[in-house]
């Protein structure tokens, strides 16, 4: 039986784009599909106890750099520890990932994502800028001003909406977590251990 991976994503966190090459990858390599659901973490923080980043003590908030610097050179993932523009507004590119989630299939809506990701973590740009995403759209071969246009429409911020409630009432509450079937797999640390989930 096929697996499949429900993949709940903030277009702002680090981790998930440190993880998205070897996700799609091993998505691949098992034949297990993939969607991505780009869920509002402040709401899942309010309601799982956790704190966005600018409220966690001095401590972990060294610590998140010292452990982004360790995966870096691990991964050879060239990221910049702290991009100008970050946190980006989210909003727009999630709706236009939702939209094409919805509307052209997850591959699509996947592509974009993870173009996004690159785009703020690697290439310092600020991807919440409208011009800034239109462009990351038409790099993913996409039509960047019919996406921009449907991605703009009421409804996907209320499905982002619907998508994050659905998110709590599974148990997520961090970013990146790779859910299979009842299972929740947190962090791209973790993902050894999603591989394992696939072959079993």
């Amino acid at each position: 039986m096929a697996r499949h991976i429900d993949y709940y994503v903030s277009l702002n966190s680090p981790w998930t784009h440190l993880g998205a090459a070897r996700i799609e990858a091993m998505a691949a390599r098992h034949g297990a599909g993939l969607r991505v659901f780009p869920v509002d973490f402040g709401a899942i923080f309010a309601g799982s106890g956790g704190l966005p980043l600018p409220k966690r003590s001095p401590q972990r908030q060294a610590y998140r750099l010292q452990e982004l610097r360790r995966w870096r050179d691990r991964l050879g993932i060239p990221i910049q520890l702290q991009p100008r523009h970050f946190p980006a507004d989210e909003l727009p590119a999630a709706c236009c990932v939702i939209a094409l989630r919805e509307t052209q299939g997850d591959a699509p809506a996947l592509r974009l994502a993870h173009r996004v990701l690159k785009a703020l973590w690697e290439e310092e740009k600020d991807t919440g800028d409208p011009a800034t995403l239109s462009a990351l759209i038409a790099e993913c071969d996409l039509d960047a001003e019919a996406v921009m246009r449907l991605g703009a429409e009421p409804r996907w911020r209320e499905r982002r909406e619907a998508d994050t409630q659905a998110a709590l009432g599974r148990g997520v509450f961090g970013a990146p977590s790779y859910v299979i079937g009842e299972e929740i797999f947190w962090g791209q640390d973790r993902l050894d251990f999603v591989e394992e989930r696939l072959a079993s």
